[in-house]
């Protein structure tokens, strides 16, 4: 299995999609690994290298002590694709993956081509809200808090239309390591980017879910207003909406990725 390893994290990623193509990397939101990008998948490969991987504390990732810092996840990424030999890449992230995108276009703007920010915002939730989930974890443990989180990420409809999927995805959230997601809580806890978002230069795309409870569209269109140069797009969905919508998600980044210029309507 594929990792890349350093002194501080050892990163599971995998690859897929033409080697020669533009690369297109991933990243994922708390609680869940590479798997959550997995229904749009197809659609990204058929026209970039796509590199998928786990965070720091997640899926098949190690996990390093805590508490975790927004430098060190978006540090790691710089460290993957150093490790792969990228130069450059288009990144797509979703929720604190979408943060650690953000954190990526302020800081390192020489290595990004474009960003896809989805249901996230330049400050997620409150202090209060993550000690909150920190405490739960403790407590209750991943399979209080995984029960609770479907309810968050997907719309009640969706829920009910797709038992097999959610005991899918129950189960994955139920296996992320505590320990690792108390240390990403303690991340989005102390992170707000909400000053620092108007240095980023790369073009951007912004997707919001309008039944999004975690990060309502109201956070995404405000995101996309302090950005240099970003669209906005609005799907039918809650917070996972490459899982809940993924025709409508993958249409909506490949567009932005194929289209030539930008604009800020």
């Amino acid at each position: 299995m594929p990792h890349a390893e350093s002194v501080n994290v050892r990163l599971y990623y995998e690859t897929s999609g033409p080697t020669g193509n533009s690369v297109l990397l991933l990243s994922n939101s708390i609680g869940s690994n590479l798997h959550m990008w997995d229904k749009v998948l197809r659609q990204f490969e058929g026209t970039h290298r796509v590199v998928r991987y786990d965070m720091r504390g997640h899926g098949q990732s190690s996990v390093p002590p805590g508490p975790y810092t927004m430098d060190q996840l978006g540090g790691d990424v710089l460290f993957l694709l150093d490790h792969l030999g990228i130069e450059r890449a288009d990144v797509c992230g979703l929720s604190v993956g979408g943060m650690i995108a953000m954190w990526l276009g302020i800081r390192v703007p020489d290595r990004i081509e474009r960003l896809i920010l989805a249901n996230t915002a330049a400050r997620i939730g409150s202090v209060e809200l993550w000690n909150q989930r920190i405490a739960m974890a403790r407590t209750e443990g991943m399979e209080a808090l995984a029960q609770m989180t479907l309810g968050r990420w997907f719309t009640r409809a969706y829920i009910d239309e797709h038992p097999d999927e959610m005991e899918t995805i129950c189960a994955m959230i139920a296996a992320t390591d505590a320990q690792g997601y108390e240390a990403c809580c303690c991340a989005l806890r102390d992170t707000d980017l909400r000053t620092a978002v108007a240095a980023i230069k790369a073009t951007a795309l912004v997707i919001s879910g309008s039944d999004d409870p975690a990060t309502p569209a109201s956070e995404g269109r405000a995101l996309h207003a302090a950005l240099r140069d970003s669209r906005f797009v609005e799907l039918e969905a809650s917070h996972l909406s490459a899982l809940e919508k993924p025709e409508e998600f993958a249409a909506a980044v490949l567009k932005f990725l194929n289209s030539e210029g930008s604009s800020h309507a």
